[in-house]
């Protein structure tokens, strides 16, 4: 019978058909030394098998409870235990990075008595009930189908009752309301009530992340990425760490080098008091990385190191997600970082003087088609009227259209000049970010899920231009009195982060 599991300290960085890029590369972190939760991968090998044939292969669970087994000797904590429970996140990992096309699913082994041990544990129910919610809530997305708006609906309903407009502001009393009315929620779409035992959990977000190789937005990716459709993803599986534990604590997106224009330094977004999926989905505006040096700067200089030490390894920009869990540093997923065709060739010029790589490595690295997106348009400063807005420059070059607000539009409107404003973008609106000229967006940074994706496909994109506010009921957005409405004409320049 094949290998289906490999635990992380058994791969390396070589072994992506295997492994996905993601548990190669943790893989590959781990054995550097670097602090990587505990966990192992669950082979493209075994979603192939599932893929092909409906259903998970022989002795798969049986394998990943063997690991499971060593999983909880190692962290002393057992899945499902009513005082101390092991958590666990499960998440996808293809070949080639797709930025939030497939599935993730976090705190897996929380449930009604759990949850109680969990808050007693760590002194924090407020923590315990936030992560519950946050469960239900991916659950019920990923393997129910179940509509985001839906649970999104009873949050707003449980935020206005508080009188907060923030999910963090919102209590251990509110969040446990949220988490009746979350049961609430899967109970209509499911048509079962939320599974309490964690094995069944687990087994069923691992069926749905070799579910989501085939979702719709997963096979447009690869068709836009030119990415084969028979490769199948990893699945990885570890011990969850908490960014959600209070000021102490938090998430982010780090670049060791500006993935935009390719400039030496510090670049990301982090978040107090969030789990990683916070930052990428840009719900919350970020701060910039430079600022956890204020916060926590024992996290900060570690976090430094680390960049360095993995930029020299991959000799290559990398492109890092992190915890920090009452001020331990904890390395989530690194990998080659996507990149503006500017920044494309000012990195490899700058890999060269460094001594990382020769002059025909450089050259391979930098593409026709980077050449050719660098004759993108640029705007004329002297020409343009004041700006309305502005927000985070997320990926080069000047776009002009008329404004479109749903992505469905974005994608009927192909061939004409539009820009997709949004809040802040998911995978769902993938169709819609090819077919606009440009994205905008009043929240997120430039690791959020609009700007990795826009970059990735040479698109112009602001985010996070807090001051433009959205009410998509109305089709419209207002900046200081004035009024935008879909169909009127704008330009953003994803050089300034001018709107």
């Amino acid at each position: 019978m094949p290998k289906y599991v490999y635990d992380f300290i058994e791969g390396d960085k070589d072994q992506k058909d295997l492994l996905g890029g993601k548990g190669a590369n943790l893989a590959e972190m781990a054995r550097l030394g670097l602090p990587v939760p505990p966990g192992f991968t669950v082979t493209t090998t075994a979603c192939r098998a599932f893929l092909a044939s409906g259903h998970v292969p022989d002795g798969l669970f049986a394998e990943i409870g063997e690991h499971l087994r060593q999983l909880e000797i190692r962290t002393d904590k057992r899945l499902g235990d009513a005082a101390d429970p092991l958590l666990l996140s499960v998440r996808s990992g293809g070949k080639f990075s797709m930025p939030g096309m497939m599935e993730t699913i976090l705190d897996i082994g929380l449930n009604d008595h759990s949850v109680e041990g969990l808050a007693a544990h760590a002194h924090d129910d407020r923590f315990a009930w936030d992560s519950y919610r946050r469960l239900i809530q991916m659950f019920g997305r990923t393997v129910y189908d179940i509509p985001a708006r839906q649970f999104e609906s009873e949050m707003s309903v449980v935020k206005a009752a508080a009188g907060v407009e923030a999910d963090n502001d919102l209590t251990a009393d509110d969040l446990r309301r949220l988490v009746a009315a979350f049961k609430k929620v899967f109970r209509a779409g499911a048509g079962r009530e939320f599974p309490q035992a964690p094995h069944e959990q687990l087994h069923l977000a691992v069926r749905a992340v070799f579910a989501s190789w085939r979702s719709p937005r997963a096979g447009l990716y690869r068709r836009q990425e030119h990415i084969p459709d028979d490769l199948g993803t990893a699945v990885n599986i570890m011990a969850m760490v908490f960014g959600n534990l209070g000021v102490d604590s938090g998430t982010g997106v780090a670049f060791t080098r500006d993935p935009a224009t390719g400039a030496r330094g510090v670049y990301g977004d982090y978040l107090t008091n969030a789990q990683g999926e916070d930052v990428v989905s840009g719900v919350r505006n970020t701060v910039s990385l430079e600022q956890l040096e204020a916060i926590d700067p024992v996290s900060f200089h570690h976090l430094v190191s680390i960049m360095d030490t993995l930029e020299k390894h991959y000799r290559d920009l990398c492109d890092i997600e992190f915890t920090v869990e009452r001020g331990k540093l904890w390395m989530l997923q690194t990998r080659v970082g996507k990149r503006t065709p500017a920044a494309a060739l000012t990195i490899a010029n700058q890999l060269v003087e460094e001594g990382l790589i020769d002059l025909d490595e450089a050259l391979a690295r930098v593409t026709g088609e980077h050449l050719t997106q660098l004759m993108f348009p640029t705007f004329d400063d002297r020409a343009l009227p004041a700006p309305l807005a502005r927000g985070v420059p997320a990926s080069p070059g000047a776009a002009f259209g008329r404004v479109v607000f749903d992505s469905a539009e974005a994608a009927a409107a192909s061939g004409e000049n539009v820009i997709l404003v949004r809040r802040e973008t998911s995978p769902d609106d993938l169709a819609g970010m090819i077919a606009a000229a440009g994205i905008l967006t009043s929240r997120g940074g430039k690791t959020s899920h609009a700007a990795v994706v826009a970059r990735g496909m040479g698109k112009t994109c602001v985010c996070g231009a807090e001051d433009v506010r959205i009410a998509p009921d109305e089709r419209s957005f207002t900046v200081d009195g004035v009024t935008v409405n879909a169909g009127d004409d704008i330009s953003i320049d994803g050089s300034t982060g001018a709107v």
